[in-house]
């Protein structure tokens, strides 16, 4: 891998986070409504909002906010709370813990499931089994999050009554949330790579190779799997981003204290340094995920060069 390009890619990532703090804090300071009147309330003196406004620095031109937050960002110091009286950092590591877990959880097993059932798709085609599984993936995809998650508290904590309906107690409270993850996500990851493989298969080299006598197998997994990976893991940093914002739904839905959670919270109480703190945090990790992505094409693929 050439170091200018790794540079290059490094460089794109710094400026579209800079962007992307750009546009989180002017959309938020665009928002109709006085913060302060969120937290003192409609019969708050104007004496008090207006002492609040001086203390959160609200009284400040919007440039000179931003240019106070990025060095406070530049120092480790993402602002305070305006809702729980704490450092926006220190709320974000506790919270993170768990959004990384449900999230990594819910891409391993996601992509576990769509390989291998987009593997025994591709070898499959035209059969009534392959058919069954494009439409209950195709009606997996349709069914939104929350409903389905609703759907699983009734029936996993509320009829049966083994698994926890909301909370966070121990492993077993993620069960529920990362399997409403997992059959909603494994959808377009398993077309892709069905997709994919049928196209590498159709390909000369691949009729060359069973020309020559090579196994189906050996076929499938030595010349075609490898080769049919470049989309198969453009889609996969979609998915971490995708269910990062399912993550959002889903942990409100299940009552877990992450990330997602938090944002609501912040969101209902107009807590503007938290959700700048939260929108940054989850820009971080999914430019984070698509630099990891884009530079694990050429170790998927050696015939791509970085020049």
């Amino acid at each position: 891998m050439n170091l200018a390009y790794l540079v290059n890619r490094l460089l794109g990532a710094a400026l579209t986070l800079f962007l992307a703090s750009l546009f989180t804090f002017f959309a938020l300071a665009l928002i109709p409504g006085d913060p302060a009147l969120s937290l003192l309330g409609m019969g708050a003196s104007p004496e008090a909002l207006e002492q609040l406004r001086i203390q959160l620095g609200l009284d400040l031109p919007p440039l000179e906010r931003y240019l106070r937050w990025m060095g406070g960002i530049f120092r480790g110091d993402l602002g305070q709370s305006m809702r729980y009286s704490e450092s926006v950092g220190k709320l974000l590591l506790e919270r993170i813990p768990l959004s990384l877990t449900l999230v990594g959880l819910s891409l391993t097993i996601t992509g576990i499931i769509s390989l291998g059932l987009g593997i025994w798709a591709a070898s499959r085609v035209g059969r009534i089994s392959e058919l069954l599984l494009r439409v209950v993936l195709t009606l997996f995809s349709a069914i939104p999050a929350f409903w389905l998650g609703l759907l699983f508290i009734l029936l996993f904590a509320v009829h049966w009554r083994v698994l926890p309906s909301s909370g966070f107690f121990g492993p077993s409270s993620l069960i529920l949330p990362t399997l409403t993850l997992v059959l909603i996500r494994s959808s377009l990851l398993t077309r892709t790579v069905r997709g994919s493989l049928l196209d590498v298969l159709s390909s000369d080299y691949v009729r060359t190779a069973r020309a020559k006598g090579l196994s189906r197998r050996r076929v499938l997994f030595k010349h075609g799997l490898r080769n049919a990976l470049i989309p198969v893991l453009t889609v996969l940093g979609l998915e971490f981003a995708e269910l990062l914002t399912g993550a959002v739904i889903v942990e409100n839905v299940f009552a877990l204290p992450g990330l997602g959670t938090l944002a609501l919270r912040a969101i209902e109480a107009r807590d503007v340094p938290l959700v700048q703190g939260v929108v940054l945090l989850l820009a971080v990790w999914v430019v984070g995920v698509n630099l990891t992505v884009d530079l694990l094409y050429g170790l998927a693929d050696p015939r791509i060069r970085y020049d």
